[in-house]
């Protein structure tokens, strides 16, 4: 009988080999004893911090649709027609205010039934003549500095607005009932509160605004990952041995070491999904730049969260092997750059100069168009920042390799940097990146300013608040004036009665209404506010009818020609008088005047009139404007002025005035850059600290022995600062150039040739102080480090 013959069994592969290499790995980082529990400690914090970030980034569409559809929802314009009343409508309208520059959302209503829509988040209307309020409303008012508000909103609060009417749980707002509400006063009537107008569509330009900003806020995050990943120690490069001598060839040991790195990246990513729920817990207390968020809206999108989980592993995997390719795993040791090679320029040079090659080559943006040719940009700029990332280390190669001697902390430094110039590079890779990618940024914003950020012609050197009173008497206007003439903090006040005026008699040929022209009674101070009077004396008349369209001048020349008559009391429908005729001689000595821009920025052709000409108590329907101007040196003044205003009725209309105003998308994209700025920043200078501190844990024996020898600790700590200061000096005129390269390109596409060169400078010195900042705070560590025990071995 024959004996069947001999096979060897043949070894697993495939994807079995891969997760059994990668579980090893995985299990001997779990057991490494403290130093490996440490290593995986900073990998996981440095990991963890850009988990977080990206979780925040990946929340931020969720945010702002949160936002947006809460304040559609209590809007009181649904684009349909008024309802007739009934018992199922409500009577509503807009009651805003503002305290300390923080606006104060409010809203009067009055139920024409007990059916009556109810606005979002409340569950009752309050009885006539008290409130439901916000939560940060109620804790305002209850609190000293709410004390000149209160004075504003003396009424009872009943109850509470709930999350959904408000935009974030720091809005201040309020719903008052009141019963004097028609809508002959200024309210609608609506069956429904909220509207579906989804707003304006977002400029191309602001949409490229937008895409840099991801790109440029992001890429140091991802740099950052892949740097935290790349963290090593003496006790595994041992175990890696030890796994050669004991017979795994040189793949098997690289995919125990990918495991090893594998698990650091899961624990990073475990301890970026916690810190991310807990600070999502607090994001309702946290107020930056007018904006704060329930922690419900802070919730990634589905999709870019399981992104987020699968490219982390990966690219943790994927950085592994990539960097062990240059490490000889052998049974007695492994040594890291076992072949000493130059780096080569003919890859990464590309990578630098084809992001801007790409915006320059590409055409300018259509600002009517919807935007869909802004993505090559995303492109474009990642390129730019990629090649930046990928041409530091040879650029710190090439100058390093060409310094000499010099004190003994210089070469200390130069050498290091001659030996490992790839850490170096990896540990201000981010700060470049981020200065690269703002320096683009900052360029794009300042060229973009003047398309959103317009003058109002307003002038507030001349008067800083504006008052408009309701039609009324003209005993109630002058009632009102003098209250808001003897306001706390008011220096100064320049008091408009303004009415209309119509010519008397029949209409003529061609006339379908009797020419008119509006009518200002004031003194010669408050008439020159609106026209270039010239010597003005009580009892002066003028016609302010130049500077204007030439059909007003014609208009008011009709109506209000001199020594002619005008009708003081004519009904604004038929031009008829409304009652008996009260007509007013225009006097013939009456001077033709420019019109001139009040502070506010109205120009208006009109009739100008002191008190001595004409009696204001004559006019039919008389409203005022008074101009104010405020004492600087009052704390509170504008609030005092609000709060004159609304003891004077809720009709009275209060304006601040402002030489500038913001579009509002491009408000709030600028509010993100400056918020998603703020965080990228602090997370680099946060991995940097952690990359620092690291890299002083794989010296820690060679620090031990330099000072056994008799080293200086101050000459140890001086070659610490050159061996960044270095580094981040090459990487910062790197990154100068590649973000004016890349911000030339931007602002090629968006047609733009004029910029701020004085945002330029800032950011490479911001960036240096950040790194001068970390370096200082590694020196605890350092010292610690440079102990004699760290010469202890096994």
């Amino acid at each position: 009988m024959t004996r069947p013959p001999h096979r060897r069994p043949v070894p697993p592969h495939g994807p079995a080999v891969w997760f059994r290499d990668l579980g090893m790995g995985l299990r001997f980082a779990a057991a490494g004893g403290r130093e490996g529990w440490t290593r995986t400690l900073l990998t996981a914090v440095g990991v963890g911090l850009g988990v977080l970030l990206l979780l925040g980034a990946a929340s931020v569409p969720t945010l702002m649709e949160g936002r947006h559809e809460r304040a559609m929802a209590r809007q009181l314009l649904n684009g349909e027609e008024p309802p007739s009343a009934s018992a199922r409508t409500v009577l509503a309208a807009g009651s805003d205010t503002t305290f300390r520059d923080e606006r104060v959302f409010g809203t009067r209503v009055r139920p024409e039934g007990p059916d009556a829509p109810l606005p979002p988040g409340v569950t009752a209307y309050p009885r006539p003549g008290t409130m439901v309020v916000s939560p940060a409303l109620r804790s305002l008012l209850a609190s000293p500095g709410g004390a000149l508000l209160r004075e504003r909103l003396p009424y009872v609060i009943t109850g509470t607005i709930g999350d959904a009417g408000l935009l974030g749980p720091k809005e201040l707002a309020y719903y008052l009932t009141s019963d004097a509400l028609t809508v002959d006063n200024g309210a609608f009537r609506l069956a429904r509160f909220g509207a579906d107008d989804p707003g304006p569509p977002m400029s191309p330009m602001l949409l490229m605004l937008i895409i840099i900003a991801c790109v440029v806020l992001l890429m140091p995050v991802a740099v950052f990952i892949a740097t935290a990943i790349r963290f090593g120690g003496d006790r595994r490069d041992r175990r890696l041995a030890a796994l050669r001598l004991v017979g795994a060839d040189v793949a098997t040991t690289r995919r125990i070491a990918a495991g090893e790195a594998l698990f650091g990246a899961l624990c990073g990513l475990a301890l970026g999904t916690a810190l991310f729920l807990v600070c999502r817990t607090f994001a309702g207390s946290v107020t930056l730049w007018d904006i704060n968020a329930f922690p419900s809206d802070v919730t990634p999108l589905p999709a870019l969260a399981a992104l987020i989980a699968v490219a982390v592993p990966l690219a943790a995997l994927a950085v592994a092997l990539f960097t062990l390719r240059g490490v000889a795993i052998e049974p007695l040791g492994v040594v890291r750059g076992r072949t000493v090679r130059r780096r080569r320029l003919w890859w990464r040079l590309p990578l630098l100069v084809g992001g801007p090659a790409i915006l320059l080559l590409g055409g300018r943006l259509d600002p009517r168009q919807s935007g869909s040719d802004v993505y090559p940009v995303a492109v474009g700029a990642a390129l730019t920042l990629c090649g930046v990332t990928a041409l530091l280390p040879w650029a710190i190669e090439a100058v390093v390799g060409r310094l000499g001697g010099g004190p003994v902390a210089w070469q200390l430094a130069v050498r290091r940097l001659q030996l490992s110039g790839g850490g170096a590079a990896r540990a201000v890779s981010g700060i470049c990146v981020a200065v690269a990618g703002a320096l683009a940024l900052q360029l794009l914003v300042s060229a973009l300013q003047s398309d959103f950020v317009r003058r109002t012609g307003q002038d507030s050197s001349r008067a800083q608040m504006s008052v408009s009173l309701p039609e009324s008497t003209t005993a109630g206007l002058r009632r009102g004036i003098a209250r808001l003439a003897g306001t706390e903090g008011i220096r100064g006040t320049r008091a408009l009665i303004e009415a209309n005026v119509t010519r008397p008699g029949p209409l003529r040929k061609g006339e379908d209404f009797p020419p008119g022209a509006p009518l200002t009674v004031g003194d010669c101070a408050s008439l020159r506010e609106v026209a270039d009077t010239g010597p003005c004396h009580d009892g002066d008349v003028f016609l302010a009818v130049h500077g204007g369209p030439a059909s007003d001048a014609g208009a008011v020349r009709a109506a209000a020609r001199p020594g002619g008559q005008v009708l003081l009391n004519a009904d604004g429908d038929t031009g008829k008088p409304i009652g008996a005729p009260r007509l007013w001689t225009v006097p013939e000595r009456t001077r033709e005047v420019a019109a001139r821009s009040d502070p506010t920025g109205d120009l208006s052709l009109r009739v100008l009139a002191t008190p001595g000409a004409l009696d204001a108590t004559r006019l039919q329907d008389p409203y005022a404007r008074v101009l104010i101007r405020t004492d600087p040196a009052v704390p509170d003044a504008e609030e005092h002025v609000r709060n004159t205003a609304a003891a004077l009725g809720p009709e009275v209309f209060v304006s601040t005035v402002h030489d500038t105003e913001s579009d509002a998308q491009y408000a709030g994209v600028h509010t993100g850059l400056l918020l998603g700025s703020t965080v990228t920043m602090a997370l680099v200078a946060a991995g940097l600290l952690v990359t620092t501190v690291e890299q002083l844990r794989e010296r820690r024996r060679l620090l031990s022995v330099l000072v056994a020898f008799g080293t200086r600790r101050s000459t140890l700590a001086w070659s610490v600062l050159w061996q960044t200061a270095v580094p981040v000096a090459l990487g910062l005129a790197l990154a100068v150039a590649a973000g004016l390269g890349l911000g030339s390109g931007l602002l090629r596409m968006a047609g733009k040739a004029d910029y701020d060169w004085a945002g330029v400078w800032p950011l490479p010195l911001a960036g240096g102080l950040l790194v001068l900042l970390v370096t200082l705070l590694t020196l605890p560590s350092l010292w610690r480090l440079m102990r004699p025990d760290g010469l202890r071995t096994e």
